[in-house]
């Protein structure tokens, strides 16, 4: 059985960091914790699970500091995790699974990252990651902030999820270092391009955060993944300034670069609701659910190609006065939200309104029941 070390960097981590040890405990052979400056009890929590704590001095980068870490590991395998993130029981079995028949054949394993999850725990947001690195491999980090790891195959897509469960305020950290990168004239690269311009948009600095994504997309050097989220952030930051036909083109643009793809798409919907053109609004609802799951490394919104747009697919039909077909829509929606007020809301409305001809499909094949509705 190969061994693990935990390899992590830390700051003033003591309301989450206990939480993300005690879930990975018995599964590493060692946990190596660098600290870049806690004022708080994250060492001392480190400590408490027996971990080896390294102090490195917070130079405004990222991957130093992991690159540091990871040179304190001395086991086969390194795994790396933020201190809000955690590995729930169900994948804390996977990954035991996982250990005892990995082979030494593979370079890294990667892992769903859970980024955001409904009330009973199924994820909304997710995204897979190279999580298990081989030490001899020596891989590295790359970039100040948001940093990445450059692997070389073979890579193993395992079952196992990492669970993120963010505990702190948003703050302008990120923003403040790529600002300090571009006063010292540092060159981008295009992910930085990318993340910068993402850092802008969640601050609401929505014409420079446009200007950032046209430069990223003008490169023609970013990864499909990255080129389809940044014409979707472009969208919304039209959308948040108000021009609503830039809005359209932006969404529309990530045909450019692959098939259509369920966030683009469950957005041009809502795009036409505003307009009050439904029947518009269904066809790009429709087609948002319509589209498979994906399972590669780029950021897929489940939402979106589930009960989100079933959601607005009834809501769409009950205002073309298809209250049955509407009712199928929202019974979908809540079989893959079951705790959703807004489905829960709407199963009591059709309920009354339809009387009889309201059917619950829990425990029904959802292709069956829509055979019963058209």
């Amino acid at each position: 059985m190969p061994t693990i070390s935990l390899c992590m960097i830390v700051r003033n981590e003591e309301k989450s960091l206990g939480r993300c040890l005690s879930s990975v405990a018995d599964i590493v052979d060692e946990m190596v914790i660098v600290d870049t400056g806690s004022t708080d009890r994250t060492k001392q929590i480190a400590a408490d699970f027996g971990a080896h704590i390294y102090d490195f001095e917070w130079i405004q980068d990222f991957a130093a500091a992991r690159n540091y870490s990871f040179s304190q590991a001395t086991c086969e395998y390194i795994l790396w995790l933020d201190a809000d993130d955690v590995i729930e029981e169900t994948d804390r079995e996977r990954f035991k699974a996982l250990k005892a028949s990995l082979s030494s054949e593979y370079h890294s394993v990667s892992m769903t990252y859970i980024l955001s999850a409904d009330d009973d725990g199924k994820p909304l947001v997710t995204l897979r990651r190279n999580r298990l690195l081989r030490r001899d491999c020596q891989f590295q980090w790359i970039g100040a902030v948001h940093e990445y790891v450059e692997i070389t195959p073979p890579t193993l897509q395992s079952d196992v999820c990492v669970t993120h469960k963010k505990d702190k305020e948003y703050t302008e950290r990120n923003l403040l270092i790529y600002r300090k990168m571009k006063a010292e004239g540092q060159k981008f690269s295009p992910r930085d391009r990318l993340y910068f311009a993402n850092e802008l948009y969640d601050h609401a600095h929505y014409q420079e955060a446009l200007e950032n994504y046209k430069l990223f997309l003008s490169e023609g050097e970013g990864w499909i993944e990255d080129n389809i989220q940044a014409c979707i952030r472009m969208a919304d930051s039209y959308g948040a300034l108000g021009e609503k036909n830039k809005q359209l083109q932006s969404l529309c643009r990530t045909f450019d670069y692959d098939l259509p793809r369920s966030e683009a798409c469950c957005k041009i919907g809502y795009y036409f609701m505003e307009l009050q053109q439904v029947e518009k609004a269904v066809y790009w609802f429709e087609i948002a659910v319509s589209l498979p799951k994906r399972n590669d490394l780029g950021m897929e919104n489940e939402s979106t190609r589930t009960w989100l747009s079933h959601l607005q697919l009834c809501v769409c039909y009950d205002k073309l006065g298809d209250h049955k077909y509407a009712d199928y829509c929202n019974e979908v929606a809540l079989a893959q939200y079951p705790a959703h007020p807004s489905a829960q809301y709407n199963r009591n409305y059709y309920t009354k309104l339809l009387g009889d001809s309201h059917v619950e499909i829990d425990g029904l094949l959802l292709e069956e029941r829509k055979e019963l509705v058209q």
